[in-house]
């Protein structure tokens, strides 16, 4: 189960009997980053409580001083917990239900290796990027990794499963599976539960998901030519974190023994038709705006750029909806408008957006932009002097798969699984360092 496949069952470190598993699990790291007082109130909060808070660095705080003080301090509390015991050994795969908003998602989890995946935009591997990696968001997440005794995963990874054999024989017989923990979360979180997979049902979703990997199924599962390299896994969330895994493992490999920990990383595993499985835009804050954004992109666009005013953000998020090729511009202050690009791909309008930002933030036009989960952040933090907001389209998510076989990833920060507060929590970590 295995190499040739690209996972493996895991081996899980997960938070000791009597540990507060509210104050323990908190969001990923790269949610809420220009958002400063959610993380001062979830500091509150866990106050001295053991936490994964102290395990993790929230990107919030990466252009501040002291990171590398803020890094030995993560590292130490890792050695202190192992050695305090907070931290107790499962082996084997937790199937997981997280339920918020209404919605109840299911996973698994797994441990990849990364012999099998490669985030280059012209990747064919077994695990395989979904969007455009930012190659220089790696270097500080690595920092922290080297190092490090645990990883600590928020990466979600799918699986194309439309008969549902792999996960959902375990949503039907969940009572069965013996409890892990179970808690509600912090800030509007929900709640997230873990199930122990016994042996016999861990052997049947593995032969699952190797029938999944078949490689004549699988090219006619996209109607591409037999032979044609499988993707078995492809990255939904924390595309960068497992990028940074990868990284890490290629500079430790050259003298490790391959079962080496450190080749493989831990995801939770979700099937791409689970009902709960929303996609949400990620939308652009722009910071230090100097420019008439509007007469900006029709300059770049010229006659191919099409404008409408709204009267409110509601109408522009209406306007926008799932069209592909449209936007929404939010700035200067309150004032909303719609703009569609004629011929951009049906992928995404940010096809043709992310290149013009891109030109945009080598000049003085624009001081920095960030990545935003949300409509009503983006609405309230766009409206501020200063700034500027673009609204972008929800994608759907039965086009993402084939488009990612045919035409490789998508550009960088296309898509988001579900809003910030129903992103992963870090319950589970696991040791990336031999015993």
């Amino acid at each position: 189960m295995t190499s040739d496949h690209g996972f493996r069952l895991p081996r899980l470190c997960l938070p000791a009997a009597g540990i507060d598993l509210r104050k323990w699990a908190v969001v990923a790291c790269d949610q809420y980053t220009s958002e400063p007082d959610y993380w001062e109130a979830i500091e509150r909060e866990v106050g001295d409580a053991p936490s994964t808070l102290r395990l993790i660095f929230p990107e919030v705080h990466l252009d501040e001083a002291g990171a590398a003080a803020r890094i030995a301090r993560i590292q130490a509390a890792m050695r202190d917990y192992l050695a305090r015991g907070l931290l107790v050994e499962h082996a084997g795969t937790v199937y997981v239900e997280r339920r918020v908003g209404g919605r109840t998602r299911h996973g698994l989890m797994l441990e990849l290796d990364l012999e099998h995946y490669d985030f280059a935009a012209d990747s064919s591997s077994l695990i395989r990027p979904t969007e455009g990696t930012i190659v220089e968001r790696i270097a500080p997440r690595l920092a922290v990794r080297r190092g490090a005794m645990l990883e600590l995963p928020h990466v979600m990874v799918l699986i194309d499963d439309p008969e549902g054999t792999v996960i959902e024989p375990l949503t039907r017989e969940r009572d069965a599976l013996t409890p892990l923990y179970g808690t509600e979360l912090m800030a509007d979180g929900g709640h997230v539960e873990g199930r122990a997979v016994d042996a016999a049902r861990a052997a049947r979703l593995v032969a699952a998901l190797e029938a999944l990997a078949e490689p004549r199924a699988f090219a006619r599962r996209y109607r591409v030519p037999e032979g044609t390299p499988v993707m078995l896994f492809p990255v939904g969330d924390g595309n960068h974190s497992l990028a940074t895994a990868k990284a890490s493992w290629d500079e430790i490999k050259a003298d490790a023994d391959p079962g080496h920990p450190g080749r493989f990383a831990l995801v939770e595993v979700v099937n791409i038709h689970d009902a709960a499985l929303v996609f949400e835009p990620i939308h652009r804050l722009l910071f230090g705006v100097t420019v008439d954004l509007r007469a900006a992109l029709s300059d770049a666009f010229g006659a191919a750029l099409h404008w409408t005013e709204v009267a409110s953000a509601a109408a522009m998020r209406e306007l926008v909806g799932k069209h592909a090729r449209r936007f929404g511009l939010i700035g200067p202050g309150a004032h909303f408008s719609v703009g569609e690009i004629d011929g951009a791909q049906s992928t995404l309008g940010l096809d043709a957006l992310q290149p013009f930002l891109d030109r945009l933030l080598e000049g003085p036009a624009i001081a920095e932009v960030d990545y935003i989960h949300g409509d009503d952040v983006l609405e309230r933090l766009a409206q501020e002097s200063g700034h500027a907001g673009l609204h972008l389209p929800a994608l759907d998510k039965s086009e993402l798969l084939r488009r990612v076989v045919h035409k490789g990833p998508l550009p960088r920060k296309t898509f988001s699984i579900g809003e910030a507060n129903e992103k992963r929590c870090y319950i589970e970590a696991r040791r990336i360092v031999p015993d």
